[in-house]
């Protein structure tokens, strides 16, 4: 498996950067179409990305090397190879959460909106960028059977892919990848049912993604672990128990309150609101 898509001899460029960067353009496309509807500026959204996406890879590999300090210790140069994987993505949630409530709160938007348009990209981001994974032959499971993968109907390059010496891995990296999409799948249909929420898109998003990376976390032998704990499968319980509350609590009032599909509750955002008087 050839980890690099360009070799210009003194540069290289990587397929994981290559799949990391697709899933962040796709994404945020996404995103910035869907604010336009609610008068969200697509200014406004570019502006947003600019910091939320060095914020968000700064989280997820800060967040990865907390867990692996062993090794970076000995190897400080190593913490900025990101190119070489070691992002987590509970790292990159946590990180840009914390930006968004930030961000909306200085430009009183409401955080919930801003967080309902971007969670729709991030699962197609995820999808796509789990790939780079598969790329540099990580974030794979246990050893198993050419057989049963066969009996999974997973494509053969795939399988292939996670030959490693001769033995047979599980591609947990193709697992959430495709819960990813399936996810990304559902929520569209989600977020246009007539009676959604603000807030309950994001609920959906935390719930689903939360229940796919715990199993599939049992799986995997890279895991990030806290003594016998692994520490993506707690953080996973964590987002579905806050996705179940979030539900519930955007749930309350009128069934005609604070629909995400009102086409009256706009955020009227301005792009000088960004910075350019």
């Amino acid at each position: 498996m050839n980890a690099i898509f360009l070799d210009l001899g003194s540069i290289k460029i990587y397929w994981y950067s290559v799949m990391i960067l697709s899933g962040l353009l796709i994404g945020g496309t996404l995103a910035i179409n869907e604010a336009k509807k609610w008068a969200i500026t697509e200014d406004f959204m570019i502006n947003l990305f600019f910091y939320l996406i060095p914020f968000a890879i700064i989280g997820a590999r800060l967040y990865y090397v907390s867990f692996n300090l062993d090794y970076y210790k000995t190897s400080v140069i190593n913490i900025f190879k990101v190119w070489e994987g070691g992002l987590a993505i509970h790292g990159s949630i946590i990180a840009g959460l914390l930006f968004i409530i930030f961000y909306s709160k200085k430009h009183k938007i409401n955080t919930f909106r801003l967080l309902d348009i971007i969670v729709v990209g991030l699962l197609i981001g995820q999808s796509i960028g789990r790939w780079g994974n598969f790329f540099n032959q990580e974030a794979y499971g246990s050893a198993t059977s050419l057989a049963f993968l066969k009996s999974l109907f997973i494509p053969n390059f795939v399988i292939e892919g996670m030959q490693i010496n001769g033995v047979y891995y599980h591609p947990t990296f193709f697992y959430e990848s495709l819960w990813c999409l399936i996810g990304f799948i559902i929520i569209l249909f989600v977020r246009r049912y007539k009676y959604i929420k603000i807030g309950q898109p994001t609920a959906f998003y935390l719930v689903w993604y939360g229940i796919g990376r715990f199993f599939i976390e049992g799986l995997r032998t890279d895991s990030l672990m806290y003594h016998n704990l692994k520490i993506a499968q707690f953080t996973s319980i964590l987002m579905i128990i806050a996705g179940i509350i979030l539900y519930i609590i955007k749930n309350k009032g009128s069934k005609l309150s604070n629909l995400y599909n009102d086409e009256e509750n706009v955020e009227r955002v301005n792009f000088w609101l960004c910075g350019n008087r």
